[in-house]
């Protein structure tokens, strides 16, 4: 992960001093934590599943990377924040979104039994699932912070969907934790429902819920079309992202749930 020296001046909202920073310094250290603990060989001592974890971290870094590239190349540099070390930075972290994709390649070229279940395609819907909820958290703190300085107006057009789609976003992540959870930790045998079933459910539900935040950020995106030039600029790229985040999200959900249904038919079957 790129370690830049970075002032606070150079980060101009909660998104990309917040967001930013916390994806660097978090997979940086995963990704030292999971070197250490290969060369010393006592991931064999963790009780996780390391094939899981491995794959995950790849895929999500990859992910997250190519986020916090956008992010910072988009908030900072669109502030006039051109400056050598910022754009170290964002270098850096495109450099580190590719090193992780190339891993994720190499990882998705093994055995299945040695990529595991992450590495299906099931499971990487999952963690696609995970990373578009980690965006809107971001996207939402953002909004909330552009809205302050915000014409009356504008703050009484979203403040209920801005709510309601946090309340969305925050189930939707707090189920995508629990799956992730669950699988690294090798926990299925122990849910007190079917594994399989619950997935099935959790999807069902992602499906439901995003497709009402879908509905919401296209809404939001007529309002503002509607307000015209008193809409500010800022929140309208912040809503466009959400919205294309969203639908994305919606789509990884759309797609885990036909592979559920396909999974639980099968298995009736048999």
């Amino acid at each position: 992960m790129p370690v830049i020296v970075l002032e606070a001046s150079d980060f101009t909202s909660p998104l990309s001093w917040i967001f930013c920073m916390f994806i660097w310094c978090f997979f940086f250290t995963l990704t030292l934590l999971i070197h250490i603990l290969s060369i010393i060989q006592f991931h064999s001592l963790i009780p996780v599943s390391w094939k899981n974890l491995t794959m995950t971290t790849a895929v999500l870094g990859a992910l997250m990377g190519l986020s916090a590239s956008v992010v910072f190349a988009w908030m900072v540099m669109d502030h006039g924040g051109r400056l050598t070390h910022t754009v170290a930075a964002a270098v850096a972290s495109c450099i580190t979104f590719l090193a992780y994709s190339s891993e994720t390649y190499v990882l998705r070229t093994q055995a299945h039994e040695q990529r595991g279940y992450m590495g299906s395609n099931p499971g990487l819907l999952k963690i696609l699932q995970l990373w578009g909820g980690c965006n809107m958290i971001p996207l939402v703190m953002e909004v909330v912070h552009s809205q302050g300085s915000a014409s009356g107006l504008l703050s009484e057009v979203l403040s209920w969907q801005l709510w309601v789609s946090t309340a969305l976003y925050g189930v939707c992540v707090l189920m995508s934790l629990v799956t992730v959870v669950v699988i690294l930790g090798d926990l299925a045998g122990r849910c007190f429902l079917p594994f399989d079933k619950l997935l099935a459910a959790f999807s069902m539900i992602g499906v439901l819920l995003y497709m009402v935040a879908t509905v919401i950020c296209f809404t939001k995106i007529l309002q503002l079309k509607e307000l015209g030039n008193r809409a500010p600029t800022g929140v309208t790229k912040l809503i466009i992202m959400e919205t294309v985040v969203a639908s994305i999200t919606l789509l990884a959900y759309t797609v885990d749930l036909a592979f559920s249904i396909k999974l639980l038919c099968d298995r009736s079957h048999a």
